[in-house]
């Protein structure tokens, strides 16, 4: 009877004992909690995406490049004075997504900062965008809130209408707004003096591309080339709305550099230098 029950006991003892040890393997067993593998401790180390594209843009406003020409610190109009074959490089109308991005990155291929007339309402719709152009290194200004033509309305109005616009970009994350820029180049002598009495300085054009034509990009960038080498220097006026600017911006730049020129980079003599950015 005693040889009955082993054998019935035997079964069981046999699976008590297989249980226990695989419970004592799995508790040897390192596990992905307690010790990790290579690729989370890499990772760990390595920088994340926005830090990435931080020392990227960092790196890029520091390029310098045959066509990186010198810092232009300017308090008054009186200050703006390019010698010869010194070009300034703005963009009016923006901020306007893959188009500015596209502007953005082929102007640090070059090392090279321009100036951008941003619309108020296009900063408010792409603050974020507003504030990278200043994070790669270039000076923004205002050019009101909805683009209107300031010389049909009455001062007050224009008045109230270009502190709209500053008020959009400040909300949008930009402070310093050193320049301004009349949309259609339409102005007044008394909302000129209303900006001169602010401390503002209005930034003219010498130079119209006129990308806002129905134009190939190849006819903007040969027409600019065409009135510049006429004029020899000069404060150039593109638009960072229109894709056709974007596409041909990269050959445009090209030319410059094969014919000598330099791009001047715009700045306030006032302000404050971490939030407009500068090429020495």
């Amino acid at each position: 009877m005693a040889v009955s029950f082993l054998r019935r006991l035997l079964p069981s003892v046999s699976l008590l004992i297989a249980l226990t040890a695989l419970g004592g393997c799995a508790a040897l067993a390192p596990t992905r909690d307690s010790v990790p593998d290579a690729e989370p401790q890499a990772a760990a180390f390595a920088p994340s995406t926005s830090d990435r594209s931080s020392l990227r843009e960092t790196a890029d406003t520091l390029r310098r490049t045959p066509l990186t020409g010198r810092t232009m610190r300017v308090e008054t109009i009186d200050d703006i004075r390019l010698g010869p074959k010194e070009v300034i490089l703005t963009f009016d109308d923006g901020p306007a997504g893959q188009n500015t991005r596209r502007i953005l990155d082929a102007l640090d291929a070059k090392g090279i900062k321009a100036t951008f007339f941003m619309v108020g309402e296009m900063a408010r719709n792409n603050p974020a965008l507003a504030r990278n152009v200043v994070a790669r290194g270039h000076t923004v200004g205002s050019h009101t809130y909805g683009h209107p033509n300031l010389a049909a309305m009455s001062h007050a109005d224009a008045v109230a209408e270009i502190a709209r616009g500053e008020r959009a970009l400040r909300e949008a994350g930009i402070p310093d707004l050193p320049f301004f820029r009349f949309p259609y180049l339409a102005d007044t002598t008394a909302l000129r003096g209303h900006l001169a009495a602010r401390g503002i300085v209005v930034v003219d054009v010498d130079i119209d591309s006129k990308d806002y034509f129905r134009i190939s990009p190849v006819r903007v960038a040969t027409r600019t080339m065409r009135d510049l080498r006429r004029r020899g220097s000069g404060i150039i006026l593109f638009h960072d709305l229109h894709a056709r600017t974007a596409a041909m911006l990269p050959s445009f730049l090209n030319m410059l550099e094969r014919e000598g020129y330099k791009v001047v980079a715009l700045q306030p003599a006032r302000g404050n230098p971490a939030l407009v950015a500068s090429v020495r």
